[in-house]
C-alpha cells in the first residue's frame, strides 16, 4: 500500500487493523498484533487506526488532554474531511479525569462521534480487538450488512447521557428510547423532555445541552 494513501481510501480486510506508523513499537501496537493482524502504514494522516467496515479510531492520550485543545482541531478536521465512522478513544486517568466530561460532551454531542474511555494503551488495544471481532460476527451473521454500530458504541452513548446531573442509567435509557439519538435529545424542548423525566430534570437537561 503506497505511503500517500489517505483516510477514506484505505480498504481493510476483515480481521485486520491498519495502523499509523507512529505507533510502531508502542504498547498498543504490540497488544493488538497478538490477537488480530496489524499492518503499520505511513500516510494515514490524522487517523490512528483503520478498522474494517469503513470505521477508524482516533486516539486522544492523557498528554493530548493536558496539552490543551490541539486534539479538538484534529477531531474537527477528521469530521469535516472524511466520510468514515469515527471512534474516539480517550485516556481517562487520574491526571486527565478533570478534562473528561468536556471532551465527552464535545466529541459525542458536538461532533456526533462515538467516544470510548480507556485507562491506558493496553486497554485501548483490547477495545480495538473487540471492535474488530464484533464487526466479524456482524458480517458472518448477515453477509449483506454494510454498517452496524457495535454494542460498545451504544453503551458509550448511554454513559454520556448519564453524565447529565440527575440522570441515572434508567432515565438515560428512557431518554434514548424516546429521542432515539443524541442529536434529537440535545435539540429537544423542555416540554418534550418533561414528558419523559418531569419538569425539574427536564430543565437541568436542557441547560446541560445549551449552556
Amino acid at each position: 500500500m503506497a505511503n500517500h494513501v489517505c483516510a477514506g481510501a484505505v480498504n481493510v480486510p476483515h480481521g485486520h487493523v491498519i495502523g499509523n506508523e507512529k505507533w510502531k513499537g508502542s504498547q498498543i501496537a504490540q497488544s493488538i498484533q497478538g490477537k488480530v493482524k496489524l499492518i503499520l502504514e505511513g500516510g494515514l494522516g490524522i487517523v490512528d487506526f483503520h478498522l474494517p467496515n469503513r470505521s477508524c479510531v482516533l486516539y486522544v492520550s492523557e498528554a493530548d488532554l493536558v496539552a490543551g485543545n490541539g486534539y479538538k482541531r484534529r477531531l474537527v478536521c477528521f469530521r469535516n474531511t472524511y466520510s468514515l465512522q469515527g471512534i474516539v478513544i480517550v485516556e481517562k486517568t487520574l491526571i486527565s479525569d478533570q478534562y473528561f466530561p468536556a471532551v465527552q460532551k464535545f466529541v459525542i454531542l458536538e461532533l456526533g462521534m462515538a467516544l470510548l474511555p480507556v485507562a491506558n494503551q493496553g486497554e485501548a488495544a483490547q477495545l480495538i480487538i473487540q471492535l474488530v471481532f464484533e464487526q466479524m460476527k456482524d458480517r458472518l451473521s448477515n453477509p449483506f450488512l454494510t454498517k452496524k454500530s457495535p454494542k460498545l458504541l451504544e453503551s458509550s452513548i448511554i454513559q454520556t447521557v448519564q453524565q447529565i446531573p440527575g440522570v441515572g442509567k434508567a432515565k438515560a435509557l428512557l431518554l434514548l428510547e424516546r429521542f432515539r439519538n443524541l442529536h434529537q435529545l440535545c435539540n429537544a424542548s423542555i416540554s418534550d423532555l418533561e414528558e419523559v423525566v418531569g419538569r425539574s430534570l427536564a430543565q437541568q437537561i436542557h441547560t446541560f445541552f445549551t449552556a
